[in-house]
């Protein structure tokens, strides 16, 4: 197709297109022949980057605003790790094998085991999910392996709700047991529920309400003498690198999320990492292949009971390079720094606004705490403080999770904020909550000052309007 450039009477230059043949495009749900042509208006080269930098002005990210979007650790990643992910840019899976790359991802596994005080890892997984996907799938080869076939998961109900569902997948029927007061393990629901069926007990540590779990070390002795494993979900190591090393309190298996706690940008959909650590008696069930060194030659080997590959090719290398840029840039001490100012930042926000807003649980936290709307007078509910954030440019928190509160709004302001960041977020939630009891109508009705107003989530959900045309 050739481009035409021409000049109109008024002297712009526009890009316009020869007439084309435009097949017909059909409406699948209604077998409907939809004719339209393609009509692409005439522009000049300014206005049309005019218009797409308007529309890249209405995106929200990291670089421009604060994420107190609790779970989801949200924080900002150094640009560096980006540079140094581009030096990877040439290399491809189908080359013949790259030394450089290979040890990158040998010693990428060698931190991550010093890390979390496990005896080996596999860089396969993409995703959290997917590592709990994997992780599950070794649980149920190492009882069939040993001839002992185990049928049940146990959650408690402050998981993240991939662990049943990831559970689900594998065959495995999961038994949810619910929290105690202060939100962790229910230690005499768990003795009720363990049983010789029980194959694995999956704790989110810290749990979604971002609390540790005080009795992990009677959980662990509980479950091990029953024969059972325990599975860390491990997607909110942010608040314990450098000071607790999951292996070192009994956990068998865990995932990471790369492109949460090591510094690799989080959302837009990926990609991301969810690496499996696992202790010596689960290693032989890793995914193909390992990477290993023999004679200071790093090569593929595979494990003698794999499940097999789970990936295609070798995992999300650019998010493994990000990862180890950011190890090997702060260290030791930079990790355990990073988990300190989580802590500190979590407690912060929770001490200056649990006397404006529901706190269920007032205790430590880790890396988040969770309020409620219960209690905020004219029917305000967390959705509406969500929308209402907007209008003070900033991105919501996290709304209706954990289930475990109601009306949950979880927050998380990560390692990288500032106490001035923090501080405008505290002013502006103390100005929400004078607008809910004095002028509740600015709640209601938010967001009033983005592009898009206040969508009907309802008849969304119960009226969808999907096409695809051909």
């Amino acid at each position: 197709m050739k481009l035409i450039f021409e000049k109109s009477r008024e002297g712009r230059v526009g890009l316009t297109l020869p007439e084309l043949d435009v097949p017909e495009k059909k409406n699948l749900l209604n077998d409907e022949v939809v004719n339209d042509g393609v009509e692409l208006p005439e522009v000049s080269e300014v206005e049309l980057v005019r218009h797409y930098t308007e529309l890249s002005r209405r995106n929200f990210g990291v670089d421009n605003g604060f994420y107190p979007l609790g779970s989801c650790t949200m924080k900002y990643n150094p640009k560096v790790n980006e540079d140094v992910a581009l030096f990877f840019s040439d290399c491809h899976p189908l080359q013949p094998y790259n030394q450089g790359c290979l040890k990158l991802m040998y010693h990428l596994e060698r931190m991550l085991c010093e890390i979390c005080g496990m005896d080996a890892f596999t860089l396969q997984p993409a995703a959290g999910a997917h590592g709990e996907l994997t992780g599950l799938m070794m649980i149920k080869a190492y009882f069939e392996d040993k001839k002992d076939e185990r049928k049940k998961i146990i959650t408690p109900d402050s998981s993240h709700g991939t662990n049943p569902a990831a559970s689900s997948m594998c065959g495995f029927e999961t038994v949810q047991i619910k929290s105690n007061s202060k939100g962790q393990v229910d230690i005499y629901a768990l003795k009720e529920t363990l049983n010789e069926d029980v194959a694995a007990v999956m704790l989110t540590i810290p749990n979604t309400l971002g609390i540790f779990e005080e009795n992990i070390l009677e959980v662990v002795k509980l479950v091990h003498e029953n024969g059972s494993l325990v599975y860390m979900d491990g997607a909110n190591m942010n608040a314990l690198l450098g000071i607790v090393k999951p292996g070192d309190i009994g956990i068998d298996i865990m995932h990471l999320n790369l492109h949460k706690t090591f510094g690799t940008p989080h959302g837009g959909g990926g990609p991301g990492s969810g690496p499996v650590g696992v202790k010596k008696e689960l290693v032989r069930f890793l995914p193909n292949p390992s990477v290993v060194l023999n004679d200071d030659i790093y090569e593929f080997a595979n494990n003698s009971k794999s499940i097999g590959k789970v990936k295609a090719f070798y995992g999300n290398f650019g998010v493994m390079v990000k990862a180890f840029t950011y190890i090997r840039a702060i260290g030791s001490e930079g990790l355990k720094k990073v988990a300190e100012n989580a802590v500190l930042n979590a407690n912060y926000l929770k001490e200056k606004l649990k006397n404006d807003y529901e706190l269920p649980y007032d205790m430590l936290c880790k890396h988040e705490f969770v309020l409620s709307d219960s209690g905020l007078e004219n029917d305000v509910t967390a959705l509406d403080i969500a929308k209402r954030l907007l209008d003070y440019g900033m991105h919501p928190m996290t709304v209706y999770f954990p289930l475990v509160v109601s009306g949950a709004m979880m927050i998380e302001p990560t390692e990288t904020e500032s106490k001035e960041t923090l501080d405008n977020f505290v002013s502006i939630m103390k100005k929400i909550r004078e607008e809910i009891k004095n002028d509740s109508s600015k709640v209601l009705e938010a967001p009033s000052s983005t592009v898009v107003k206040r969508l009907d989530a309802v008849k969304a959900a119960k009226e969808l309007d999907l096409r695809y045309v051909s």
